[in-house]
């Protein structure tokens, strides 16, 4: 692949990336230790993300379990918690956080495909932005170094990369939906 071609493949791929970690954090009935991943706790003055200071694990389907390895960060992980748009309501036990997550209705099955629509369609406008950026820097190409056709040519190219990633996209969010509408 031409390294010209190759910087934008690498923009695209990072977008395909953020869509895969934004759909990590979508909690589609069960437990997914993903959904912690952006809450941070106060630990001694700067914030530190909750695996950082708890060893989290899922011992059930619907169950997430945290336990802090300093006891003293209780109160600061379940107020991130309960802050946080999980919509989960933390459970102390003392020893341990649990989140209990509740079946999913239909009616949030649907607002979660809708959630999961919207990022795909956010992710495919990036990739195609990507592709503007690239086409419109092939464009200003020397004339003298290159010519039209290699011109063409690395604009046809770039449209199979962007073809390839639309096709990632709706398969991810494929698989999304299928995960979240399963019972």
């Amino acid at each position: 692949m031409d390294e010209r071609i190759e910087k934008y493949n690498t923009k695209m791929q990072k977008s395909l990336d953020n869509l895969s970690s934004e759909y990590g954090s979508i909690r589609a009935g069960r437990a997914n230790p993903h959904i912690l991943d952006k809450l941070r706790v106060d630990y001694y003055g700067s914030p530190a993300p909750i695996q950082q200071v708890a060893n989290v694990s899922v011992p059930e389907a619907r169950v997430i379990m945290i336990k802090p390895y300093d006891k003293s960060l209780m109160k600061d992980i379940e107020k991130a918690i309960m802050t946080s748009d999980i919509g989960i309501n933390p459970n102390n036990d003392g020893t341990s956080i649990r989140l209990i997550f509740p079946e999913l209705t239909e009616e949030r099955r649907k607002q979660l495909c809708k959630d999961v629509k919207k990022k795909a369609e956010e992710c495919k406008v990036a990739i195609r932005n990507i592709r503007r950026d690239g086409n419109d820097s092939f464009k200003k190409l020397n004339k003298a170094e290159v010519s039209e056709d290699v011109i063409q040519e690395l604009q046809d190219e770039l449209q199979k990369v962007t073809d390839q990633y639309i096709k990632k996209v709706d398969a991810a969010q494929a698989d999304k939906e299928k995960e979240i509408m399963t019972v």
